[in-house]
């Protein structure tokens, strides 16, 4: 009997030795992400989950979990790319965002009629299609999607342009469009030194850094702000709960973001 015991306390031990190795592994290197809202579409729609990469550029302040670590969090990390996907903390409200890397330190960005211009030149855009979804709440929060083709009903097909836009670093991604917006014509934003501009795909549905801290934006965002890049979708649902499972997209499991 004493054998049995002690074989079960040994269990018990190895299953939290596991879950505590697993949760510092965690707060080390990964953190989850549920995608709340759909600035990001059709990269991350609402209701995926990742994981973020903490270790990508290093540590930050805000990725670091231990006390010691410099302010300016450059350890062992490369910088941000130019169409990196990075979850970050916002730098007047410190709630956590999700964009992507568009200016680096240095560059001038300009959007005109709705194209993006970095350092003068315009990033080509192809057009690829029509993004649709159906016209009904969304996720936890339950907000619906915005239609480029105007007010449709509830369940009825929700369309937007869809066009494929190449960085001068030669990366692509989808953007889509839903109107013609004030964010589509903006002033030359000159990003700062170890400061990033963020914009969001979904580009007529994102509060990025096109749009002023004063004004409830992103504005421009440092370094030590960036948490971590977000490199593959681990799960998504497209219910209220991950618990109403006929509501999973299992073809999004495992997708690398791009």
């Amino acid at each position: 009997m004493a054998k049995k015991e002690d074989g079960i306390v040994e269990t018990v031990k190895t299953v939290v030795y596991a879950l505590l190795i697993a949760g510092i592994f965690r707060s080390l290197f990964f953190q989850p992400f549920w995608i709340p809202s759909g600035s990001m579409k059709d990269t991350l729609l609402v209701g995926d989950f990742l994981f973020v990469n903490k270790m990508a550029y290093g540590y930050s302040q805000y990725s670091c979990p231990f006390s010691f670590c410099p302010i300016d969090g450059r350890i062992l990390g490369a910088e941000p790319e130019r169409g990196d996907v990075v979850v970050f903390r916002h730098p007047v409200n410190n709630s956590d965002f999700i964009k992507r890397v568009i200016g680096l330190p240095g560059d001038r960005i300009q959007m005109k009629d709705g194209q993006l211009f970095i350092n003068g030149e315009p990033a080509p855009q192809e057009p690829d299609g029509t993004f649709t979804e159906v016209f009904a709440k969304q996720g936890s929060v339950g907000n619906f999607p915005q239609c480029e083709n105007g007010g449709v009903g509830i369940g009825a097909t929700c369309e937007k342009s869809r066009y494929v836009e190449t960085l001068p670093n030669g990366r692509q991604h989808k953007i889509l469009n839903i109107r013609d917006s004030r964010s589509d014509d903006t002033q030359v934003f000159t990003v700062p030194a170890d400061h990033y501009f963020f914009m969001g795909d979904n580009r007529d549905n994102s509060t990025d850094s096109r749009v002023s801290q004063a004004a409830g934006g992103v504005g421009f965002v440092p370094f030590e702000n960036l948490i971590g890049r977000a490199d593959r979708i681990m799960f998504s649902s497209a219910g209220k709960s991950m618990l109403y499972f006929w509501t999973w997209r299992s073809d999004r499991f495992f997708k690398g973001i791009e």
